[in-house]
Protein backbone atom coordinates (compact mmCIF):
# COMPACT_ATOMS: atom_id res chain seq x y z
CA UNK A 1 0.00 0.00 0.00
CA UNK A 2 1.55 3.69 -0.76
CA UNK A 3 0.08 6.65 1.28
CA UNK A 4 1.01 9.91 0.44
CA UNK A 5 1.09 13.17 3.04
CA UNK A 6 2.36 16.66 1.78
CA UNK A 7 3.87 18.82 4.33
CA UNK A 8 4.30 22.05 4.43
CA UNK A 9 6.54 24.16 6.57
CA UNK A 10 7.81 27.82 6.88
CA UNK A 11 11.48 28.38 6.49
CA UNK A 12 13.62 31.53 6.78
CA UNK A 13 16.46 30.97 4.37
CA UNK A 14 20.16 31.02 4.85
CA UNK A 15 20.65 27.16 6.38
CA UNK A 16 17.64 27.32 8.09
CA UNK A 17 17.40 23.59 9.88
CA UNK A 18 14.32 22.86 10.80
CA UNK A 19 13.54 19.60 12.80
CA UNK A 20 10.53 17.48 10.80
CA UNK A 21 10.56 14.28 12.46
CA UNK A 22 7.41 14.75 14.42
CA UNK A 23 6.05 15.59 11.09
CA UNK A 24 7.09 12.38 9.21
CA UNK A 25 6.30 10.03 12.33
CA UNK A 26 2.80 12.04 12.43
CA UNK A 27 2.46 10.83 9.20
CA UNK A 28 3.23 7.17 9.44
CA UNK A 29 1.08 6.85 11.85
CA UNK A 30 -2.01 8.48 10.35
CA UNK A 31 -0.98 5.72 6.72
CA UNK A 32 -1.65 2.92 9.61
CA UNK A 33 0.55 0.90 8.34
CA UNK A 34 3.25 -1.31 10.23
CA UNK A 35 6.10 -1.48 8.35
CA UNK A 36 7.77 -0.12 5.16
CA UNK A 37 9.30 2.92 4.37
CA UNK A 38 8.82 7.01 3.89
CA UNK A 39 10.16 8.21 1.08
CA UNK A 40 10.48 12.09 1.70
CA UNK A 41 10.94 14.45 -0.89
CA UNK A 42 11.89 18.27 -0.90
CA UNK A 43 10.02 20.12 -3.54
CA UNK A 44 12.16 22.80 -5.02
CA UNK A 45 16.07 23.38 -5.74
CA UNK A 46 17.49 25.14 -3.06
CA UNK A 47 16.87 22.94 0.11
CA UNK A 48 17.55 19.31 0.86
CA UNK A 49 16.75 16.58 3.30
CA UNK A 50 19.01 14.74 5.85
CA UNK A 51 19.48 13.41 9.53
CA UNK A 52 21.42 14.66 12.51
CA UNK A 53 21.26 15.42 15.77
CA UNK A 54 19.53 17.90 16.45
CA UNK A 55 21.63 20.40 19.25
CA UNK A 56 22.24 23.95 19.43
CA UNK A 57 26.15 23.62 18.47
CA UNK A 58 25.51 21.78 14.99
CA UNK A 59 22.26 23.66 14.28
CA UNK A 60 23.04 27.03 15.06
CA UNK A 61 26.93 26.75 13.84
CA UNK A 62 28.63 24.15 12.47
CA UNK A 63 26.40 23.15 9.79
CA UNK A 64 26.34 26.79 8.40
CA UNK A 65 30.68 26.54 8.79
CA UNK A 66 30.84 23.63 6.75
CA UNK A 67 28.53 24.62 4.15
CA UNK A 68 30.26 27.71 3.61
CA UNK A 69 33.79 26.09 3.10
CA UNK A 70 32.08 24.09 0.38
CA UNK A 71 30.28 26.55 -1.48
CA UNK A 72 30.60 30.29 -0.10
CA UNK A 73 27.73 32.55 -0.19
CA UNK A 74 29.87 35.27 -1.68
CA UNK A 75 31.54 32.85 -4.05
CA UNK A 76 31.19 33.71 -7.64
CA UNK A 77 28.01 31.45 -8.98
CA UNK A 78 27.37 31.06 -12.93
CA UNK A 79 23.57 30.52 -11.84
CA UNK A 80 23.73 34.13 -11.09
CA UNK A 81 25.13 35.68 -13.43
CA UNK A 82 22.63 33.82 -15.85
CA UNK A 83 19.36 34.87 -13.67
CA UNK A 84 20.71 37.93 -11.82
CA UNK A 85 19.89 36.58 -8.45
CA UNK A 86 21.92 35.85 -5.56
CA UNK A 87 21.54 32.44 -4.27
CA UNK A 88 23.88 30.26 -6.21
CA UNK A 89 25.60 29.10 -3.29
CA UNK A 90 21.92 27.82 -2.30
CA UNK A 91 21.89 25.86 -5.38
CA UNK A 92 24.99 24.45 -5.18
CA UNK A 93 24.25 23.49 -1.21
CA UNK A 94 21.34 21.57 -1.80
CA UNK A 95 22.36 19.81 -4.81
CA UNK A 96 25.10 18.17 -2.98
CA UNK A 97 22.87 17.78 0.42
CA UNK A 98 20.04 16.12 -2.19
CA UNK A 99 16.07 16.77 -2.12
CA UNK A 100 15.22 13.32 -0.80
CA UNK A 101 15.67 10.97 2.40
CA UNK A 102 14.28 7.22 2.97
CA UNK A 103 14.01 6.39 6.30
CA UNK A 104 12.42 2.93 7.44
CA UNK A 105 9.29 2.37 9.93
CA UNK A 106 8.94 -0.63 11.66
CA UNK A 107 5.59 -1.20 14.34
CA UNK A 108 4.56 2.38 13.59
CA UNK A 109 7.87 4.19 14.42
CA UNK A 110 10.57 5.31 12.04
CA UNK A 111 13.75 3.62 13.10
CA UNK A 112 15.94 6.55 13.86
CA UNK A 113 18.92 6.15 16.44
CA UNK A 114 18.74 8.30 20.12
CA UNK A 115 20.06 11.33 18.64
CA UNK A 116 19.11 10.99 15.15
CA UNK A 117 16.58 13.72 13.98
CA UNK A 118 15.26 13.82 10.13
CA UNK A 119 15.72 17.74 8.88
CA UNK A 120 15.30 19.96 6.05
CA UNK A 121 17.87 22.83 5.46
CA UNK A 122 16.92 25.67 3.59
CA UNK A 123 19.58 27.62 1.88
CA UNK A 124 17.81 30.39 -0.42
CA UNK A 125 18.28 34.03 1.03
CA UNK A 126 14.71 34.40 1.99
CA UNK A 127 11.65 32.90 3.54
CA UNK A 128 10.09 30.35 1.79
CA UNK A 129 6.94 28.18 2.33
CA UNK A 130 8.43 24.69 1.60
CA UNK A 131 6.28 21.57 0.55
CA UNK A 132 7.71 18.27 1.45
CA UNK A 133 5.96 15.08 -0.14
CA UNK A 134 6.14 11.83 2.11
CA UNK A 135 5.07 8.75 0.02
CA UNK A 136 4.54 6.29 2.79
CA UNK A 137 5.15 2.61 1.48
CA UNK A 138 4.30 -0.78 3.61
CA UNK A 139 1.92 -2.87 4.76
Amino acid sequence: MVFTEQLSVRTHGNTHILDITEDIQAAVKKSELSSGIAALFNVGSTAGLTTIEYEPGLVNHDMETAFEKIAPQNGTYEHEKTWHDDNGHAHVRASLLGPSLTVPFVDGRLTLGTWQQIVLIDFDTRDRNRTIICQILGE
